[in-house]
């Protein structure tokens, strides 16, 4: 079987490579295209696997709509090429296009309900896979299952955290460190929300690193005043950084959750909300704020709790015991398909097969 995989941000590659790693092995095959933003392409050489890049991520709404005729054009250019049998992506309206074009099907997974993306890519979707805690209906394209998307490279079937990332960082072993994240407010969802102002954030800063070593992550160019607080880190090593942290402090969702999968302290500022995040924070893994209004004392208070990291690790067994591998699902998904989304409606319940 031929895939066409499109990426548009970094954790849609986790999201797909060992699904994809695991059935090249079986003799499937994959071509990637991606639209470059952060560091999507590099994890894609990194992981090996065969891609094109399309283009770059675009963050005006109206270029984003042109990018429905310029990006899928591309795509379906490569297709006719490369001649895959199904599409896949993270509710790509792109792929959903090129599918339709060449006459072949296309998978969507969806975590987030974001419904400026699923106006577009919904119609051009043969079946969209998401967790249960999507609150969003979907409607008869619409199959649940129970997990998130970050357990498909971050469950412990497919991860194993390597504590000499402490090194890289310059981290003794036992000596407390917090990683903040900050984002662009680019998106088409991010439009109208907000998170953390620049004076909230120093004062953050000033505080954790009181108890803390404070590493920062962020979306685009980092503030002058935080540059000797940078995360200097290749891509691909940053989950092993986020298992080893105190604490994950920041505007970015899928970082949040990421820790929540990893059994790190998950500090979620942003107006925004989803789901996904509140099924997490209902494990006691992550806690939302809406703004920064008690972040700091919450943040102060955790990373003074003795035996915080093996209470969270107590909470992440718990909810890894309700969820499912997702990559174990995608791979018999996708390989049956279209006879799995069959099986998936009719008996929703076969999902736990993959437990």
């Amino acid at each position: 079987m031929k895939i066409l995989i499109d990426i548009g941000h970094p954790a849609h590659v986790h999201l797909f490579k060992n699904m994809a790693h695991e059935m090249i092995k079986k003799g499937h095959e994959f071509f990637f295209t991606v639209r470059e933003g952060e560091y999507q392409a590099q994890l894609l050489e990194e992981n090996g696997f065969n891609y094109s890049v399309i283009g770059r991520k675009q963050k005006n709404p109206v270029r984003k709509l042109l990018g429905i005729f310029s990006f899928s054009f591309k795509i379906i250019r490569i297709a006719r090429r490369f001649k895959p049998d199904l599409f896949l992506s993270h509710g790509s309206m792109y792929a959903g296009y090129a599918a339709l074009f060449t006459g072949k099907k296309h998978i969507a997974l969806e975590d987030t309900g974001n419904m400026e993306q699923l106006f577009f890519s919904k119609p051009v979707s043969d079946v969209i896979l998401s967790p249960q805690a999507l609150q969003v209906d979907l409607g008869k394209k619409h199959i649940r299952y129970n997990g998130f998307h970050e357990l498909a490279y971050l469950h412990p079937k497919r991860f194993t955290p390597d504590i000499s990332v402490l090194k890289e960082l310059n981290v003794e072993e036992g000596e407390k460190f917090v990683i903040m994240r900050f984002i662009s407010w680019t998106a088409t969802h991010d439009l109208g929300q907000s998170g953390i102002s620049l004076s909230e954030k120093s004062a953050l800063v000033n505080e954790i690193s009181k108890y803390a070593r404070v590493f920062i992550s962020v979306e685009g160019e980092l503030p002058p005043e935080f540059r000797g607080y940078e995360l200097k880190l290749a891509p691909g090593r940053l989950h092993h950084a986020l298992f080893n942290a105190a604490m994950y402090i920041g505007e970015g969702a899928t970082t949040a959750s990421e820790c929540a999968m990893l059994g790190t302290p998950s500090l979620y500022v942003n107006s925004i909300t989803a789901g996904t995040l509140e099924k997490q924070e209902s494990y006691g893994l992550l806690f939302g704020f809406r703004n920064s209004v008690g972040l700091i004392d919450k943040a102060i208070t955790l990373l003074k709790t003795p035996g915080l990291k093996d209470e969270f690790q107590k909470r992440r067994l718990k909810m890894l015991a309700e969820n499912i591998d997702v990559t174990a699902l995608l791979i018999w998904f996708v390989e049956n398909y279209p006879e799995s989304k069959t099986i998936m409606i009719n008996d929703p319940a076969f999902q736990y097969s993959f437990q």
